[in-house]
């Protein structure tokens, strides 16, 4: 199964596997629309498990069963973001709590696709996080601004039942939902 868009949008030529958090729209996503460059392509609050992730030509019928599998073998699991966090000054996000989950996320699809490592392989390790902004859009005032507004409103609390295949490209509201994949029980 090739992806193919739809007819009014461009075709994909990024995707990713993330956990959508749509518990945490509603403290986040009034900061993400102006902070993080991934709200304005049109993904929701979520944590990232792989991004980025094969090429929308080569995710054929083998790659997305590979895809549910890695996906199916961690069972699923309740999670809170009870506190923010930063990248050094550039970028504050919600942690959340426990992480192991996540990460064995990760390291399940990592593992099935070796050839597609988190962030391009850009970071060692990469803490599971659900990012509110980024410095480089706003700058580091508006930041400390979001994350003022953000923390009364902790904790979100969520049950993490699948994650999902998304894809889209650079432009504004271009990335959409092309599977969903149940965790395990």
């Amino acid at each position: 199964m090739v992806l193919t868009p739809s007819p009014e949008a461009p075709a994909p030529t990024l995707t990713g596997v993330v956990v959508l958090v749509s518990e945490a729209d509603a403290v986040v996503r009034r900061h993400r629309d102006h902070l993080d460059g991934s709200a304005a392509w049109g993904v929701p609050a979520h944590v990232t498990v792989l991004f980025p992730f094969a090429a929308p030509q080569d995710l054929d019928d083998g790659a997305l069963t590979a895809l549910a599998g890695a996906v199916a073998s961690v069972p699923a699991f309740e999670a809170a973001f009870t506190r923010t966090a930063w990248f050094g000054e550039d970028v504050l996000w919600l942690a959340p709590e426990p992480a192991g989950p996540f990460v064995a996320l990760t390291r399940a699809v990592a593992s099935a696709f070796p050839q597609h490592q988190p962030y391009g392989g850009a970071f060692d390790g990469s803490a599971p996080h659900l990012t509110v902004g980024e410095a480089r859009l706003r700058g580091r005032a508006a930041l400390r601004e979001a994350e003022r507004a953000v923390l009364p409103l902790l904790p979100v609390s969520t049950h993490v039942t699948c994650a999902h295949l998304l894809a889209g490209t650079t432009g504004p509201a271009s990335w959409r939902v092309v599977r969903e994949l149940p965790l395990g029980r």
